[in-house]
């Protein structure tokens, strides 16, 4: 066993490359719920809060499979976990064939499940790997590197799947399908919804191989139940996750950031289609503007993290950055054009949500899991268990656009950025379940503990 410091920098690089394709596929796989939702909404005749059942069921999973997915990875290791993580990915895709053929929604939205239960055991093991190779207080730059992975997968990944499954004729049929007869309509949406069939065939074959790659790669094993003397001293007699009110926290802040993430991608197509005529051919850049959004803030938090700001107020920066954007999102008007897109400028306050989204993951992380020691492990399930907050918050954004509108479903997002900014600026120093904060040097300035790897023998 050697500690992670003590990798050399090849290792270390490799290491990070692997995670890196990880947090790829994460992207690929997650960010494809931006055209599934406007396109089941389509091919199997939806309302907009059904439509979002798609994210529901893909992150429903997460709060379900989180913490098992601890006990997987104590069990079998990360390697193996991490394999069966893949595999069950594999079948949720495969699940879409017979979901095609029948033009069952419920179906998908097993797949769909299926997929999430594996993304849940990957995320469970990538994100505690990221955040302990290397310092802490690099841990933000680290972390938005695999944000570029991911959200650069996810600009691909609607275009590709639009491209695959959508005709440039599709405009003409979508108009078309009110006006057609039962047994017409019937033909021309079954057609419509088995084009998914032979990608989903190809991604659950390649999600298949990935995991048996994963499992013999030369990615070392962690040890996460270690603990350094001050560390251990500093949780001593402590008995439960529940006594770190900043992990509890941040889990919440976890939750209420990946809601905001996930309706600013997937619910601009809706957006651009419904209230402001684009049609569906041409709407379906924007999620990509959004994430390229995003990838801008990481590559941001690369060049100034730590040397020019600390993680921390990058994390303030955009949690009060976001706010500001919901309420211009809301109260601003006029038709603006910009990249040949001819809208109402609150569409691209919007997409600039995803700069103010970039750098809360990476800056929430480091700040939850400071100080677990040997609670690490259980203390990353209950942070994952916060991606359960894509399942919730596009539901409660479709009840309202059902409501009133698409635009003031918007305000959803207003208190979420409002307890994001409590996190990032109280928050993440809270120790102690009480009013006042902690002083003790050791609660407010605790180091990570020191982990080892262990080179696994295949």
């Amino acid at each position: 066993m050697v500690e992670v410091g003590s990798m050399s920098k090849r290792d270390t690089r490799i290491s990070i490359f692997i995670i890196g394709l990880l947090f790829f596929i994460f992207g690929f796989v997650t960010w494809v719920n931006a055209i599934l939702i406007p396109y089941f909404k389509i091919a199997c005749e939806l309302s907009n809060l059904q439509s979002y059942f798609v994210a529901f069921a893909f992150y429903i999973s997460y709060f379900i499979m989180s913490v098992p997915s601890s006990y997987l990875l104590k069990a079998v290791g990360f390697k193996k976990g991490m394999m069966v993580g893949f595999w069950a990915m594999a079948l949720g895709a495969l699940i879409f064939i017979p979901a095609a053929l029948t033009r069952t929604y419920e179906v998908f939205l097993l797949g769909l499940f299926t997929i999430g239960l594996g993304l849940a055991v990957l995320q469970t093991a990538a994100n505690p790997y990221i955040t302990i190779l290397g310092p802490k207080e690099s841990a933000a730059q680290r972390i938005s590197i695999m944000g570029i992975c991911n959200k650069g997968a996810g600009i691909i990944a609607p275009l590709i799947f639009a491209a695959v499954i959508l005709k440039p004729t599709d405009t003409g049929l979508f108009e078309q399908l009110a006006h057609m007869g039962a047994q017409e309509r019937a033909a021309a949406l079954d057609e419509l919804i088995r084009r998914v069939i032979t990608p989903y065939a190809v991604v659950g074959t390649v999600l298949f191989l990935l995991g048996l790659m994963v499992r013999y790669s030369p990615l070392p094993e962690i040890n996460t139940e270690s603990e350094s003397s001050e560390v251990a001293a500093a949780n001593a007699g402590k008995k439960s996750i529940f006594e770190f009110p900043h992990l509890i926290l941040g889990a919440l802040a976890i939750f209420l950031h990946v809601g905001t993430q996930v309706v600013a991608i997937d619910t601009i197509i809706p957006y651009a289609t419904h209230d402001m005529g684009i049609s569906l051919l041409e709407a379906k850049t924007f999620p990509s503007y959004t994430l390229a959004a995003t990838i801008f803030g990481y590559c941001m938090g690369i060049l100034l993290i730590p040397k020019v700001i600390s993680q921390v107020n990058a994390l303030r920066f955009c949690t009060v950055l976001g706010a500001l954007l919901v309420a211009c999102i809301t109260l601003v008007k006029g038709q603006v054009t910009l990249l040949g897109h001819t809208t109402d400028v609150s569409i691209w306050f919007v997409v600039l949500l995803g700069l103010a989204n970039s750098l809360v993951w990476a800056g929430i992380w480091p700040l939850a899991l400071e100080g677990l020691g040997r609670f690490t492990k259980l203390g990353a399930s209950i942070m994952i268990m916060g991606l359960c907050g894509n399942a919730i918050l596009p539901l409660v954004y479709g009840y309202f656009a059902d409501a009133y509108n698409l635009r003031v479903a918007y305000w959803v997002l207003f208190p979420c950025y409002l307890y994001l900014i409590f996190y990032a600026f109280y928050g993440h120093l809270i120790r102690r379940w009480s009013r006042s904060f902690s002083s003790s040097p050791i609660q407010l300035k605790q180091e990570v503990q020191p982990y080892e790897v262990s080179e696994e023998k295949n």
